[in-house]
């Protein structure tokens, strides 16, 4: 299973293991990471699994596609990095990805 760090707002990292399939988002709501909520199960509906993604990352996270886009204007601090962890399905590709998370979600 590709191994997946959740970096906080504050600094604190939880290293974890997900699914190959599974997307970033369910692989912190599985694992109880803080401050990735998934009100929306996934849905790409509600912004609040928004993480930040390294550029050393982003090519192999796949770009943003215009609904994603459209559903960050919804999010707290965007920056160029910004996805929808959601968005994001686990492939043995992203063994070691590194995100961050914003000081909360809205």
């Amino acid at each position: 299973m590709p191994r997946i760090t959740y970096i906080e707002a504050n600094g604190t990292e939880h290293v974890v293991d997900v699914a190959v399939g599974t997307s970033v988002m369910q692989g912190a709501v599985n694992n109880l990471i803080p401050g990735i909520e998934g009100d929306c199960g996934g849905l790409c509906a509600c912004a609040t699994c928004h993480v930040y993604v390294p550029d050393e990352w982003q090519a192999k996270c796949g770009e943003a596609e215009e609904l994603e886009v459209n559903i960050l204007d919804f999010a707290f601090d965007v920056r160029a990095s910004s996805r929808l962890s959601c968005q994001i399905t686990v492939s043995d590709d992203l063994d070691g990805l590194v995100v961050h998370l914003p000081a909360r979600q809205y």
